[in-house]
């Protein structure tokens, strides 16, 4: 059981997310900003960065924030860059606090292939929701990971309570 690979149970927006890039050719973090929000599951478009559903995620609601710059390392990033997508993390969990509710959330980069990198020349951080129980019997005994909600489902939902928190935040700077 242990040399087992996880496997999803139903992924059928992945077709069409692979079928629209060429990922041998582009980068897919360098293209998705050139699509319509919906096309592509951005949530919200900054300055210098973007947050992005992921396509192949380990969990409903897991965002990825990816500077528009193609860069690979942390020390390429400039300050702005840097400093707005650690804001953007800050934000995503709020976000994902109001639509999911989640547990707890796993937070982080990977840097290079070997760390487990899809994407090793465009750095991005990760934001992952957890559920108490959400690796549960069929991830343990079946090597199986089950998602609840459709992609462009999720993306709605958390697309509308971004919009809630910027006018929350805006209220607040006024």
């Amino acid at each position: 059981m242990g040399d087992k690979l996880f496997k999803l149970l139903w992924n059928p927006w992945r077709y069409e997310y692979i079928r629209k890039i060429d990922s041998e050719k582009k980068c897919v973090f360098c293209e998705l900003p050139k699509h319509s929000d919906d096309q592509s599951l951005i949530i919200h478009r900054g300055r210098k960065s973007y947050v992005v559903m992921n396509a192949y995620p380990y969990n409903t609601g897991h965002l990825l924030i990816v500077p528009y710059r193609h860069v690979g390392e942390l020390s390429d990033l400039t300050e702005e860059e840097y400093l707005e997508m650690c804001m953007l993390v800050r934000r995503s969990v709020e976000v994902l606090k109001k639509a999911f509710n989640p547990d707890g959330f796993n937070i982080g980069v990977n840097i290079g292939r070997a760390a487990g990198a899809g994407v090793p020349g465009h750095i991005h951080f990760h934001v992952v929701p957890r559920w108490v129980g959400d690796a549960n019997f069929i991830a343990i005994i079946g090597s199986t990971k089950t998602l609840p909600m459709a992609l462009n489902e999720g993306y709605h939902i958390l697309k509308s309570k971004w919009k809630d928190i910027e006018t929350d935040v805006e209220a607040l700077d006024h």
